[in-house]
């Protein structure tokens, strides 16, 4: 049986886990924390062969508590389950000391089979993730300026490279005008580009009409 600390500050998104792993006949719940102080207070009390952690938690931030874990509990598996896809911030854990790393839009069977492969010694990488990061150590290929983006602000390149204006994005998504120029502006300085012609002639080069 695999014991797991889960340690997500989402009231929601713990009951959904324990619900998942009621499901399951080798995984069960030993404990659970909402902020990383509940959690550095749940393993000086009790044991668990795994932490399913969030990176995103109230006290210590993510990357700082696989630190501690590491440092205090140098034997104890993490498994990080997190909305970021970033490898920047993928690496950082990693390089913390993470055993394994999986973005929360995976389906549960991919979850499972993560929890096992780490709890027995295993490294798990998102399998959508694992080829970039590979890439990105050992340098083989450079990341594009457009795979930087985040899939809102990939959204409005689309969107700008179709000629629509501020005004037509934000309606269409359904935002302001000032937070469609907020994405375009992060999107401009992440391409390297300072026009809507530039950001056409670089749209079409890399053929992103998708």
């Amino acid at each position: 049986m695999i014991r797991l600390l889960i340690a997500d500050d989402h009231a929601i998104v713990r009951g959904g886990l324990k619900q998942l792993f009621t499901l399951s006949q080798d995984i069960a719940v030993a404990g659970e924390a909402d902020s990383s102080q509940q959690l550095i207070d749940f393993l000086r009390e009790n044991s668990a062969d795994l932490v399913l952690l969030d990176l995103t938690m109230p006290d210590l931030g993510g990357v700082e508590m696989i630190t501690y874990i590491r440092a205090q509990y140098p034997e104890l598996p993490i498994l990080v389950l997190s909305m970021h896809n970033e490898l920047q911030i993928v690496s950082r854990a990693l390089k913390a000391g993470a055993n394994g790393y999986l973005t929360k839009d995976n389906d549960p069977e991919t979850l499972l089979v993560a929890i096992r492969k780490v709890a027995d010694g295993g490294r798990f990488i998102d399998p959508r993730l694992a080829e970039k990061i590979v890439f990105e150590f050992e340098g083989s290929v450079q990341i594009k300026p457009h795979e930087k983006l985040s899939e809102r602000e990939f959204q409005i390149l689309q969107l700008l490279a179709k000629g629509k204006s501020l005004n037509d994005i934000g309606r269409e998504l359904s935002i302001s005008n000032k937070t469609v120029s907020t994405y375009k502006s992060r999107l401009f300085e992440k391409l390297q580009i300072s026009n809507n012609a530039e950001l056409i002639r670089y749209y079409d080069a890399h053929n992103l009409n998708m």
